[in-house]
């Protein structure tokens, strides 16, 4: 079991027992040393098998050595590496200073590990059951690696600070007595935090966390059906990207990779509420394939979050609204089925640069997913589309965009306002649709020009007055601001003085609304 080169009697005190003797042996020989009996059943540190004094070593020893141990034997580096041990008592550390490595894979703690203040190296738990880490303001020079243990009050780990890496993959953290399943707010990462395939049943808290390269998030199973967050994580800042993705279960698949061919994948899966608000990220946010199972009182919120790239590209949530107002985004990645119904996206002040969805998102859908995030019109986020479309010379695109604006304007406005929009409408598209004014201009004159040949005229001058035109007269009527010297010239009766009356109000109707057209037109450019 245990590799004892160089051991000396007189080397180890008395007062240990013959399983704390090993351990103290090969601390000083830098070596593992290894309890496991080679039974898989017997050797899980998670199942109800009961491991005997044999492997069973104090905590208290466990701490001497790591504080105040012996020095290494001649040539080896002490460290402290167990395998399938199991440790009775609290593992207190709180301010000390631990400079051997550390570490323990398949062992077992009956009883809280507290780290407190404390500064290590390295130090790596891997497939542990540890019933609680307390390990606020904790300091490591290299990596703090935690992954496949299991956690059953939660994990604490408030302004720590990690040099490099902190690995979170596959472990499994019910909350504490006060609902948090990692309290980690304030946390330092100097490179990655992996937490893929994670299974966190409780809040995840991430406020003011701040981590070197990625987060990795791939996989992960967030529930939290005791409060509205299962992600709470404000003011994060990420140097690189956040992943919410999916992954591959079982293989050894580099974290990022594609999985192989074949490989199960498992999404990520948030079950209650998540907040990233005023969150800054270097590269991206990507939630590709990701699930949300939230509560009618519960969000997917993105308020003020800065970030190059935001990957909307996971399940409607089916409950619970999409909030990202006063976010600003460069590009907009996207599918048409991503979003959630009208009512439940909220948009207000969401800046972004490009568009680029992936797969169909016709128009009118780019319009409904508007409509959906404005219950009552606001004029910001069709702008906002317009300048996105005309930037990408969608120039079509763009009008259009701005004509659905004038028509939900239309819909807030007095009666007779409102009239007058339905002309403007009808008639020359608000000025996004010019061509309308020649053709309503053609039809017009056609049908003067037709009627008014009929017409019985008499000059309003007998000496001297104009041949008589119907085309030129209708012309005369229908362009209210030049004079072709017609209308002035003849005199009508009866009916066709009534005509003669509409085609002037006609005329003026459509000038008023090319002149406002117009106006808006210029007033865009």
């Amino acid at each position: 079991m245990t590799e004892g080169a160089g051991f000396v009697a007189g080397d180890v005190p008395d007062e240990l027992t013959a399983a704390e003797a090993g351990m103290w042996q090969a601390f000083r020989n830098g070596s593992v040393y290894d309890l496991n009996s080679g039974d898989a059943v017997v050797d899980d540190p998670h199942g109800g098998h009961p491991w005997g004094p044999e492997r069973t070593v104090r905590a208290r020893i466990v701490c001497w050595l790591l504080l105040d141990g012996p020095p290494a034997l001649a040539g080896r580096v002490s460290a402290l590496k167990l395998a399938g041990v199991r440790i009775t008592g609290t593992m207190e550390l709180a301010g000390g200073q631990v400079t051997p490595y550390v570490e323990l894979r398949g062992c077992r703690f009956d009883d809280e590990v507290r780290l407190p203040e404390a500064r290590f190296t390295t130090l790596r738990l891997v497939d542990c059951a540890v019933p609680r880490l307390e390990a606020a303001r904790v300091h490591t020079e290299g990596d703090l690696h935690l992954p496949r243990c299991r956690f059953q009050n939660g994990i604490r780990l408030t302004d720590a600070h990690i040099g490099t890496d902190l690995l979170l993959n596959e472990a499994i953290v019910y909350r504490d007595r006060s609902g948090r399943s990692i309290a980690a707010d304030g946390m330092t990462v100097g490179q990655d935090l992996q937490a893929e395939l994670l299974e966190s049943h409780g809040e995840l808290s991430l406020r003011s966390a701040k981590v070197g390269v990625s987060l990795s998030l791939r996989g992960a199973k967030l529930a939290n059906p005791y409060a509205r967050l299962a992600l709470n994580a404000p003011q994060l800042t990420v140097e690189r990207t956040l992943y919410l993705t999916p992954a591959g279960v079982g293989g050894t698949q580099l974290s990022g990779t594609t999985p192989a061919r074949g490989t199960r994948i498992q999404r990520f899966e948030c079950r209650g509420g998540l907040r990233l608000d005023d969150g800054r990220f270097g590269d991206a946010v990507d939630l590709e394939r990701a699930r949300f199972a939230l509560t009618d009182d519960q969000e997917l919120s993105l308020r003020r979050v800065h970030t190059p790239e935001l990957r909307f590209l996971g399940d409607r949530p089916q409950r619970g609204k999409v909030v990202l107002s006063g976010a600003r985004i460069v590009n907009l990645v996207d599918r048409a089925g991503a979003w959630p119904e009208a009512g439940n996206l909220h948009m207000g002040g969401f800046a972004y640069e490009n568009l680029v969805p992936q797969g169909p998102f016709p128009l009118t859908r780019r319009l409904d997913w508007i409509a959906a995030a404005t219950a009552e019109y606001a004029p910001e986020p069709y702008e906002r589309l317009a300048a996105v479309l005309r930037a990408a010379g969608e120039d079509e695109d763009a009008r259009e965009v701005l004509l659905a604006k004038q028509r939900r304007r239309r819909e807030t406005l007095p009666l007779a306002a409102k009239f007058l929009g339905y002309v403007q409408d009808w008639t020359v598209a608000y000025g996004y649709r010019p061509g309308r004014a020649a053709v309503w201009m053609a039809v017009l004159w056609a049908a003067g020009t037709l009627a008014f040949a009929h017409a019985g005229h008499l000059p309003a001058n007998h000496d001297e007055h104009p041949y008589w035109s119907p085309a030129l007269f209708t012309l005369d009527l229908l362009l209210p601001v030049i004079d072709l010297g017609q209308v002035g010239e003849w005199q009508l009766h009866g009916v066709w003085e009534w005509l003669e009356s509409a085609m002037i109000l006609l005329g003026w109707i459509l000038a008023t609304t090319v002149a406002a057209g117009a106006t808006r037109l210029l007033r865009r450019g």
